[in-house]
């Protein structure tokens, strides 16, 4: 796995690793980590950490992991 995702979504900044959080998955009731992914626009966004070929989605919370 890697700790560097290719570009921001929004801003097309360069993205890094700014660790993992422990969520509850709705869609199957399990807890997982997330991987969140900061750029330096101050945009972040995270993605199951099992499925790392899913979808960027916004954090709903930014300026908890700014």
């Amino acid at each position: 796995m890697t700790d560097d995702a290719s570009a921001c979504p929004e801003c097309s900044q360069p993205m890094k690793s700014g660790g993992f959080i422990l969520s509850q998955r709705e869609d199957d009731g399990r807890r997982t980590c997330r991987t969140l992914l900061k750029c330096t626009g101050r945009h972040v966004w995270w993605r199951w950490a099992d499925r790392p070929e899913g979808p960027l989605e916004a954090c709903p919370m930014p300026e908890l992991f700014r």
